[in-house]
């Protein structure tokens, strides 16, 4: 099993060539298969999660959520970003206290947002900028620090914003940027100008970029968000709906063999086990 250091060499390297993909496991069985497939890290989703737990997003203690990550990071010999929403505080000493515990769980990377989850909707800029900063310092120099700009996802979609945001916060320290919601192939070459040579990561939900368009376009990263999360929750929701207002059962017949399952999971603590 490699160590802490090892994941992180390999996470902060994955970051400078090329274009990777960085799905986003809700629990520890699926970031097991997700290892299996051939991915070189993971991220955590904080609304996979909360889904799970039967929350709304962002509506996960801080304590939970931290348990959680540990257990991602436990489970898989891959490296591990953390969505690690706001940081779960507003002032930078709060962010920066938070940062060393989530780096205490062992992750490779974390993310930090700019949204204040109320009535606001962004942090002014300089408060967001000292936040940064005080991740930064939190994380170490090992740690790969992603820094949000949240625009597009709180009802501001202005592209210009999102730009000097993302600057403002690469000068603060942040390694990676990321504006979840821009959707356009011209706002995200925007960015990837405007923030050049810094690696950005772009959120894809749907079937409308493939991961060579990306990669062509120069983005770094790419991550699925709470995607895959909800597609589990899509088969789930459709097959129990059907039971319940049909009485129907053919919908089960989608379903990944019991066989297969056990069997991958099986293999998969025995190969652990014997290291």
């Amino acid at each position: 099993m490699p160590t802490i250091t090892e994941k992180r060499t390999v996470f902060r390297r994955l970051h400078e060539t090329g274009c990777f993909v960085l799905p986003n496991p809700w629990s520890i069985g699926s970031a097991r298969y997700l290892e299996h497939l051939g991915f070189r890290a993971l991220a955590t989703t904080s609304a996979g999660i909360a889904f799970d737990l039967g929350l709304p997003d962002n509506a996960v203690p801080p304590d939970v959520m931290l348990a959680h990550i540990t257990a991602i990071v436990e489970a898989t010999d891959l490296p591990v970003n953390a969505d690690f929403e706001a940081g779960y505080a507003d002032d930078p000493e709060g962010v920066a206290a938070n940062v060393r515990r989530c780096v205490a769980t062992g992750v490779a990377g974390l993310s930090i947002e700019d949204s204040t989850r109320d009535d606001r909707g962004l942090y002014e800029l300089p408060l967001a900028v000292d936040r940064i900063r005080a991740a930064r310092a939190a994380a170490g120099a090992d740690v790969v620090l992603t820094a949000r700009a949240e625009c597009f996802l709180v009802g501001r979609p202005e592209l210009d914003e999102a730009i000097r945001r993302l600057r403002a916060y690469a000068d603060a320290g942040a390694d990676c940027l990321y504006a979840p919601g821009i959707g356009t192939r011209e706002h995200i070459e925007a960015v990837l100008e405007a923030v050049a040579p810094k690696p950005v990561n772009v959120l894809v939900g749907g079937g409308k970029f493939t991961v060579s368009d990306l990669a062509a376009l120069g983005v770094r990263r790419i991550s699925v968000g709470s995607a895959l999360a909800r597609t589990s929750w899509g088969g789930f929701v459709r097959a129990a709906r059907a039971i319940a207002t049909t009485g129907r059962l053919d919908a089960l017949a989608d379903s990944t063999p019991f066989a297969e399952l056990n069997a991958f999971f099986g293999e998969y603590v025995e190969r652990r086990g014997a290291r």
